[in-house]
């Protein structure tokens, strides 16, 4: 049995492809050669040339493994880090409290007085 292929959307493929670019750029600004980033992230020149294509096929950890090669792997933490719709989804759930039904000192003192 073969791998079953993840589709992805258009959007996403846009962000994908973002942010292969993203990361070529950053490789070409510190002058590293693609041997060379491809062995320290223990990943293949053709996975590493996926990489900064965008391919969606190419496990998370490798473009993590990527990243810290260059340095970038604090940027990894921006990732979801402000969830705000997730935020209000949250709030909205959250339980009111109820609030207690207010008893007149004069009704409670004649249910008191009825009870002895």
């Amino acid at each position: 049995m073969g791998r079953q292929k993840t589709i992805i959307l258009p959007k996403l493929q846009r962000i994908l492809n973002q942010l292969g670019e993203n990361i070529r750029l950053a490789r070409l600004r510190r002058q590293f050669p693609t041997a060379i980033v491809a062995e320290r992230a223990g990943i293949s020149r053709n996975t590493l040339r996926a990489i900064e294509q965008g391919s969606a096929q190419v496990t998370f950890g490798a473009y993590a493994n990527v990243l810290s090669c260059l340095g970038l792997e604090q940027d990894l933490l921006c990732i979801a880090n402000d969830d705000e719709l997730g935020r209000k989804l949250q709030d909205a759930n959250l339980p009111t409290r109820a609030r207690s039904m207010r008893v007149n000192r004069t009704d409670s003192k004649k249910i008191n007085n009825e009870e002895k």
